[in-house]
């Protein structure tokens, strides 16, 4: 239940080999683009501020940088923060369970690809959700490494 970063080319991310690859190993079978910032986002300020939260989901949080900047901040085994930059070709993945959360940098632009397994689940769980099996299986996985 560990998370994932990868380089990969986004300049070509419509026709990538590597990202398709991937796709199908993984059965990331639905996606969608997202891109961050105030004039091309709805209601961009209370967003922002609802990615911010702290949160976890009941699965993998995956998500493919096309353009801009920004970082996901996660709770480490002391549940100290842990902040993690992304930019540009970085396909990240958070494993369910984790709490963590999205922010943008300076810049206010970030341009996503949001992939699933199956149909997009969009809940979020806010902390404390520790009740959730999918959290007790992440925190066991911790102890395990």
């Amino acid at each position: 239940m560990k998370g994932t970063r990868l380089e990969l080319n986004a300049d070509n991310y419509e026709n990538d080999p590597e990202l398709q690859k991937i796709r199908e190993e993984k059965g990331y079978s639905y996606m969608d683009i997202i891109t961050i910032h105030p004039d091309k986002l709805p209601d961009y300020e209370n967003k922002v501020k609802m990615f911010y939260e702290e949160h976890l989901h009941l699965d993998d949080e995956i998500r493919y940088i096309l353009d801009g900047s920004s970082y996901f901040d996660v709770r480490g085994k002391d549940d100290r923060w842990i902040r993690i930059a992304v930019s540009k070709g970085d396909l990240i993945t958070l494993p369910a369970g984790i709490y963590h959360r999205f922010t943008v940098d300076e810049s206010n632009y970030t341009k996503a690809m949001r992939l699933f397994v199956g149909e997009p689940v969009w809940k979020a769980y806010n902390r404390p959700a520790d009740d959730f099996d999918i959290r007790k299986a992440y925190v066991n996985s911790l102890s395990c490494s």
